[in-house]
């Protein structure tokens, strides 16, 4: 119990669910917003709160934050889109207040054993696929965190018997303070949210934070491939199990002769056959190695790993496969919302490509990306507010079949006017969707619903 008042920060899923687990346990709590820019109401916010309506232990507050305020809070639980830099919070912090993530909140009421998934790309997958092999070993687990399912909707229902598998982005990983996975994983560390974060160094801190308290009893999976990921290990203080798509393991899973293979104190065990794999593209495979080291550290049987891994067929808006038109195969890969994750898009595609990019400015650079295209790269399409910038880095590195739209819509209609039978089209943005989307999950749907239209 906390002995005075919880300020939880931002009125948006993440807010709206960790207010319910702390009323629902009996605590204080003010739900706090600027309301800067949401025009909330009074009235919005309760109706969110939906059963919870009008209760003697919550209060809102939309708008500044006065010292009497301040001086009747125990801790601030801040939503993950909410920077750490904002005034009000540096506010609390000169307070000695202590700032907690939503999963810092949540690990606080956790009953059961957690798995966290960390990296820039692969996230989703990866945490999808370990919920489904831990579910068929384990009927009570649990896949929450920035896979859309609010740690702190979930909490609630674990027991010591439970396992929750948890997708943490580096917005989550900025506040957490004892939250302790008994298997992390770091998948790969590229350059992304720097408009948050300011410099890489910042953002890859954040990302190996997700093992700082862990002991010598517990694991973290890390990505042997992955340069900037190994620069982290010596920041492990649990046990490391190392993954490799390219590299032969003394210890750890890798790929040999076609197969999927654990090698583990001078036992080599074949967990599956890389054919037998139904997601595309050499990102999965590393996805899938990830997703057997961290299955394997938490003792599921490898029967039931290789069951799981060769029926998974992947996750909506990661490179998937949408519709074909007239032969022309379209892809939803709007997951794609970094240039790295988007080149896995244009290589897990088998013949010219038609691609859809542009959107929100996170202060990427797109020259690898550009760099990627290789000959497969048709026709650049774009749209949102990195248009221009993307254009004229494509351009400086001699790509010029570069069209530029208003909207997605028009994106998909000059894609289907153009592109002929056996060609494809791709939305991997390479940028977020803020400011023309909710969210990549609405602008993935959206192009999903154009192209079945066609």
């Amino acid at each position: 119990m906390f002995d005075k008042k919880v300020l939880v920060a931002g009125c948006g899923k993440s807010g709206i669910c960790a207010t319910k687990l702390l009323i629902d346990k009996g605590e204080k709590v003010i739900l706090f917003d600027e309301n800067k820019k949401n025009q909330l109401t009074e009235e919005s916010v309760l109706a969110k709160l939906d059963k919870i309506g009008k209760n003697s232990n919550l209060s809102i507050h939309l708008g500044s934050l006065s010292e009497e305020i301040l001086d009747d809070i125990s801790v601030m639980v801040i939503s993950p889109g909410i920077p750490t830099d904002q005034d009000f919070v540096l506010k609390i912090k000169e307070k000695n207040i202590p700032v907690w993530s939503e999963i810092e909140l949540a690990y606080y009421y956790e009953q059961g054993t957690v798995v966290a998934i960390t990296g820039t790309n692969g996230k989703t997958t990866t945490t999808t696929l370990v919920g489904e092999i831990m579910k068929a070993y384990n009927p009570e687990s649990y896949v929450v965190g920035n896979i859309g399912i609010p740690y702190t909707e979930q909490t609630v229902n674990t027991s010591d018997k439970s396992v929750t598998v948890a997708e943490v982005s580096s917005f989550q990983l900025e506040t957490i303070i004892d939250f302790k996975p008994h298997v992390a994983a770091i998948l790969n560390v590229t350059p992304d949210h720097l408009d948050r974060h300011y410099t890489f160094e910042n953002y890859a801190s954040c990302k190996v934070d997700v093992a700082k308290n862990q002991t010598s009893e517990d694991y973290t999976v890390v990505n042997y491939d992955d340069p900037e990921t190994m620069k982290l290990v010596d920041r492990i203080p649990g046990k490391v199990m190392y993954f490799s798509r390219l590299t032969t393991l003394e210890e750890g899973v890798y790929v040999e002769d076609g197969d999927i293979v654990i090698s583990s104190e001078g036992t080599k065990t074949r967990v599956l056959s890389l054919s037998d794999i139904k997601i595309l593209g050499n990102h999965n495979v590393e996805n899938v190695l990830a997703a057997v080291g961290i299955a394997y550290c938490m003792q599921v049987p490898i029967s039931v790993i290789e069951k799981v891994c060769t029926e998974f067929k992947g996750v909506a808006h990661r490179i998937e496969y949408v519709r074909t038109v007239n032969g022309v195969e379209y892809y939803n890969d709007s997951k794609g919302t970094n240039p790295d994750a988007a080149i896995k898009g244009i290589q897990a595609m088998k013949s010219k490509t038609y691609l859809i990019g542009g959107g929100y400015d996170k202060k990427s650079t797109y020259d690898e990306w550009i760099d990627s295209f290789d000959g497969k790269v048709k026709k650049l399409v774009l749209l949102g507010q990195t248009a221009t910038d993307i254009g004229n880095c494509a351009k400086g590195k001699g790509f010029n079949d570069i069209v530029y739209v208003e909207s997605l819509e028009e994106a998909i209609k000059y894609c289907f006017e153009n592109a002929t039978s056996g060609e494809c089209v791709l939305l991997s943005p390479a940028c977020a969707s803020w400011g023309m989307f909710d969210n990549y999950e609405q602008r993935g749907d959206i192009f999903k619903e154009i192209v079945n239209k066609l």
